[in-house]
């Protein structure tokens, strides 16, 4: 054979080797870039899923200290309630004593038998707004303390 096609081969596999070699670490960096996008979008998601867990943690949180201080509240309320319950049924008592040395009985019978109405009233009352109130702070404490996760900005295309 002729040298001058020899060399022409061997350069023509040279190319071809240094071309192979090339488009392989093209290849290469290619995939190290698509790695990386993916490894970025996984790290990204996964902070914005702590992101979220802190936020679902921090309404929770907040709606359960509320529900502490309502009930606190609550129950201030519910012992001045039951003190004023309390100076009611004595007033009611002294009424029913000064009714008492009162000359006719239809005004007596009436004071008492108002007396025991009112009465029953007034517990009936109490125990009634005790419950409305727990009710009522049960279901403020489940609206607030329920995880909404917040919107997510839209995504659009990369510059």
């Amino acid at each position: 054979m002729n040298l001058s096609l020899i060399t022409h081969l061997v350069v023509a596999l040279a190319a071809a080797a240094c071309a192979w070699v090339f488009q392989d670490a093209r290849m290469d960096a290619a995939v190290a870039d698509v790695r990386l996008e993916q490894s970025n979008e996984r790290l990204g998601a996964v902070t914005q899923a702590r992101a979220d867990e802190r936020a679902i943690t921090k309404t929770y949180q907040g709606a359960l200290n509320a529900a502490r201080e309502r009930e606190a509240l609550l129950r201030t309320e519910l012992d001045n309630l039951h003190r004023a319950s309390d100076e009611l049924r004595d007033q009611n008592a002294d009424a029913a004593r000064r009714l008492a040395a009162a000359p006719p009985a239809a005004v007596l019978e009436y004071a008492l038998a108002l007396g025991a109405v009112f009465e029953d009233c007034r517990a009936a009352y109490a125990g009634m707004v005790e419950k409305a109130e727990g009710h009522a702070s049960d279901v403020r404490t489940l609206r607030e303390a329920w995880p909404v996760i917040p919107p997510r900005p839209v995504a659009g295309p990369k510059p």
